[in-house]
C-alpha cells in the first residue's frame, strides 16, 4: 500500500520535474529572444495588449471566481483590493503593454565605446539577463507588466503568482501567449507556474542553473522567505516603510493635498506613505486640518506626545508604529525637529524606499534630497508616484531597495546587464 510518506516523494519528484521543464524551456526561449528583432518584440506586445481587451471578460469572470475564493479564505480589504480587477484595471494592463512597446528597445543600445593606443576598439553594449523568476501575491496585474517588461528587455519569464490569483493570472497569461504567437516568438518567452502547490517556490529558488534573477513581489513574509533560501541574485525590497515630512515652510493647502492622497488613494501598495513627520515648528498650524482631513478619509490616525498634545483626536503610537507598514488606512504621526530631524527619524525606522519633504524652502529641499540614501526621494509630490508607470518606464517590475545593479522602480533597462565588444585588427599583448 502506498504510504503517505511515498506519496509525498512522488509529489515532490513531480514538482521538481515541471520546475526542471519550465527551466530548460525558458533558457532556450531566452537564447532565442536575446537575438529577437525590437519589432517582433513590439508587435507581441501590442497584441497581447489587444487580446486583454478582447477576452475582458474571460479576465474578469476569473478573477470573479478568485475574489470569491479569497472572501471565504477572509482575507484583509489591502489584499481583496489588490486581488480585484474591473474594466479599468484591465484596460490599464492594456495600456501598460503599449506603454512598454513604445519605448526604446535596450538590447543592443551601446553604452560607451573608445580606442586604445594599439587601436583596439572597446565598446559596453546593453544585453538581457537572461532569465527572470518573479514570485508575486494577490495583484494579477504583475502577470502583464512582468511578462511585458521582461520580453521587451529580451528576457524569458517564469512567472509564480499566488494561489489567490492563479485564476485570473492564467487568463491573462493566455492573452500574452496569443501576442507571442502573432509575433512568432517562442511560448516559452513567458510561463506561467501551472500548480499552487507552495514546494514550486522552493525549486525555482534552487534553480540557478536556468534562472538568472528572482525578484519577490508581496509582504514581508514571502520576501524574506525568497532572502533566505534562493541561491539566485535577488531585486527585491523587504517593505515600503515611506514618509511624508511637512516642513516648517510648507504650503498648508499642498500639504493637506499631498498627505491625503500619499496614505489614502491607494491604502495597500508599497509607495503609500505609513509615517507623517511634521516639523514643530508647523504642528500647530499645520496638524489639525490634516488630521481632519485623514479622519474624514476614514483613516486611524496614532501620533507620538507631542503630536496628541497638539490634537487630542489621535490614538497613541508605539514604539513598534515607526516600524511597520500598515498596508492599511492606519498612519503614524511624529512631530521632529526640522529637517534634521526628519532625516534622523528616517535613518532609524525607514526601509530605503520612497521619502517625501513639502516644502516652499529650497535649501530644505535639497538638504532633504542629499543627505537621505533612499530609492526615491520627492519634493512636494505624493509618496503614490513611486510607480515605474509614473516614472515614464511604461511599468515595472518592483521596486528595488538594494544598492546593486537596480534601484527604485525596475523597468526595462534595468532588466538587462552588459558585455563588453572588443574589435583588432590583429593585436598580440606584448
Amino acid at each position: 500500500m502506498t504510504t503517505a510518506r511515498t506519496q509525498a516523494v512522488d509529489q515532490e519528484a513531480d514538482i521538481a520535474a515541471l520546475m526542471g521543464r519550465l527551466g530548460a524551456d525558458a533558457k532556450a526561449a531566452a537564447a532565442a529572444l536575446a537575438v529577437a528583432p525590437g519589432e517582433a518584440k513590439d508587435r507581441s506586445l501590442l497584441a497581447a495588449a489587444e487580446a486583454l481587451r478582447e477576452t475582458e471578460g474571460d479576465i474578469l469572470a476569473a478573477n470573479g471566481a478568485d475574489m470569491v475564493a479569497a472572501r471565504d479564505k477572509g482575507l484583509s480589504g489591502p489584499m481583496l483590493d489588490r486581488l480585484g480587477l474591473d474594466e479599468g484595471r484591465v484596460e490599464a494592463m492594456a495600456r501598460g503593454l503599449e506603454e512598454i512597446a513604445a519605448l526604446a528597445d535596450p538590447v543592443g543600445q551601446v553604452l560607451a565605446q573608445w580606442g586604445r593606443p594599439n587601436g583596439l576598439d572597446i565598446s559596453r553594449v546593453r544585453v538581457p539577463l537572461g532569465v527572470i523568476g518573479v514570485i508575486y501575491e494577490s495583484r494579477p496585474n504583475v502577470t502583464a507588466d512582468a511578462g511585458g517588461l521582461c520580453l521587451k528587455a529580451g528576457n524569458a519569464a517564469i512567472l509564480r503568482g499566488g494561489s489567490e490569483s492563479h485564476h485570473s493570472s492564467a487568463a491573462i497569461a493566455a492573452a500574452l501567449h496569443r501576442g507571442l504567437a502573432e509575433a512568432n516568438l517562442p511560448g516559452a518567452a513567458i510561463q506561467l507556474v501551472p500548480t499552487t502547490d507552495r514546494a514550486a517556490v522552493g525549486e525555482m529558488l534552487k534553480m540557478s542553473q536556468f534562472i538568472d534573477v528572482i525578484v519577490p513581489r508581496g509582504g514581508k513574509s514571502l520576501v524574506e522567505r525568497v532572502t533566505a533560501e534562493s541561491r539566485i541574485p535577488l531585486f527585491k525590497h523587504l517593505e515600503g516603510i515611506c514618509h511624508t515630512y511637512v516642513d516648517g515652510a510648507a504650503d498648508a493647502e499642498m500639504a493637506r493635498a499631498v498627505v491625503v492622497n500619499a496614505k489614502m488613494r491607494r491604502t495597500g501598495i508599497c509607495g503609500t506613505t505609513e509615517t507623517l513627520l511634521v516639523d514643530r515648528r508647523a504642528a500647530a498650524g499645520a496638524l489639525p486640518p490634516i488630521v481632519g482631513d485623514l479622519i474624514e478619509a476614514g483613516c486611524e490616525v496614532r501620533g507620538d506626545a507631542e503630536a496628541r498634545a497638539v490634537d487630542g483626536r489621535l490614538e497613541p503610537a508605539t514604539e513598534a508604529d515607526w516600524d511597520t507598514e500598515y498596508l492599511d488606512a492606519i498612519i503614524s504621526v511624529k512631530v521632529v525637529d526640522g529637517v534634521d530631524g526628519a532625516i534622523d527619524h528616517i535613518g532609524r525606522h525607514g526601509s530605503g524606499h520612497t521619502e517625501a519633504i513639502i516644502t516652499e524652502d529650497a535649501a530644505a529641499a535639497e538638504t532633504f534630497l542629499n543627505r537621505l540614501d533612499s530609492a526615491i526621494v520627492m519634493v512636494n509630490a505624493s509618496t503614490q508616484f513611486a510607480d515605474g508607470g509614473e516614472f515614464g518606464m511604461g511599468a515595472e517590475i518592483g521596486i528595488s531597495t538594494g544598492k546593486l545593479h537596480a534601484r527604485g522602480p525596475v523597468g526595462v533597462e534595468q532588466l538587462t546587464s552588459f558585455k563588453y565588444l572588443v574589435r583588432g585588427t590583429g593585436q598580440c599583448r606584448p
